[in-house]
């Protein structure tokens, strides 16, 4: 398979400007200064056509900002975004116009994804009129066939959004993301608010969608199980890097960086018994200032003085396999 994205050196900070207090306490002598936060440092990825990339981590470590600014939502603070072989900042307008829309994100939360004052048929059909995909005169017909590929009734296209149930929401956000003809979807937990059962529909609706339109997945959850399940590779965050990158076969059954087997270690399982939990030790360290050399050092058992000066870089370690720790090359 054929690189269809890469991220290359891409980060992101979101800087909050001193108030109007502040100001006026650094003219009084204090030493206020602006609140910096790297939520993505440096990240290097590349997604192959067809594939389900599955981005996990801790909450803010980083890995919806990534997916927003895959997704054109945000931008890149550094680094850049190439689409099949065309960096993004060196697109014309043209150009950008059609990366926009092969890249379509699904958002965590069905009740506020949606329009509460427009109805399913104009959600749906609202973006492919816009852009000349679809004719006004067509636009009953497409929404039904829209709305048909996600497994919904297309006589409920003319409710709003409140009178449907969290998973059928869910269906319509997809529907809506599939309107323009994406390849390339950037899924943001996008069944964490959904009940197990509804979750298991979706998931296989992704998996029916990928085969029958050849779609290329960034799946970004916390469930380990899920995304176990639906990945072909998998790439492990932390405080807004990358720290392992590799197959979910080998990431699930015998992962290298430190994180990675903590985070792994403790992962729920059906086959399991009773057991103690034991939490990686310490808390995750403030993005805000964030700890030098290796971010997980704070709380790495193998943590060594390099550790606490060199940031490690994500390296191949066997075929296909990536890891950013200084014990890879002890």
């Amino acid at each position: 398979m054929t690189d269809i994205l890469q991220i290359d050196g891409v980060s992101k900070a979101f800087t909050q400007p001193l108030d109007l207090a502040a100001k006026t306490a650094n003219l009084l002598g204090a030493k206020n200064r602006e609140v910096r936060v790297e939520a993505v440092d440096h990240v290097n990825l590349s997604i192959r056509k067809g594939e389900v990339l599955g981005v996990v981590g801790e909450s803010g470590c980083g890995k919806s900002t990534l997916g927003r600014m895959v997704a054109g939502i945000h931008s890149p603070s550094g680094g850049d975004i190439i689409w099949k072989g065309k960096t993004y900042s060196q697109m014309n307008g043209s150009e950008k116009k059609a990366y926009i829309l092969a890249v379509q994100m699904i958002f965590q939360d069905p009740y506020s994804s949606l329009n509460p004052r427009k109805k399913v048929i104009q959600a749906i059909s609202e973006a492919p009129i816009a852009h000349g995909l679809v004719q006004s005169s067509e636009r009953d017909e497409f929404t039904v066939k829209t709305l048909e590929r996600v497994g919904l009734d297309p006589s409920l296209r003319n409710r709003y959004p409140h009178q449907f149930s969290g998973g059928q929401r869910q269906r319509i956000g997809i529907a809506r993301a599939l309107a323009v003809n994406p390849e390339f979807l950037v899924c943001d937990e996008s069944i964490a608010a959904l009940d197990v059962s509804i979750q298991a529909q979706i998931i296989n609706l992704f998996l029916d969608l990928r085969e029958e339109l050849d779609l290329t997945y960034m799946f970004i959850s916390h469930d380990l199980s899920v995304v176990r399940h639906i990945s072909d590779r998998v790439a492990i965050m932390y405080l807004g890097r990358v720290v392992e990158l590799a197959s979910a076969k080998d990431i699930f059954a015998d992962a290298n960086h430190p994180y990675s087997q903590a985070l792994l270690a403790e992962a729920p399982q059906i086959t399991e018994g009773h057991r103690t939990f034991h939490p990686i030790k310490g808390e995750v360290p403030s993005a805000i200032n964030p700890p030098s050399g290796c971010h997980f050092h704070p709380r790495c058992p193998h943590t060594t003085a390099r550790c606490k000066t060199d940031k490690p870089e994500l390296k191949e370690i066997a075929p296909g396999r990536y890891s950013a720790c200084h014990l890879n090359a002890a």
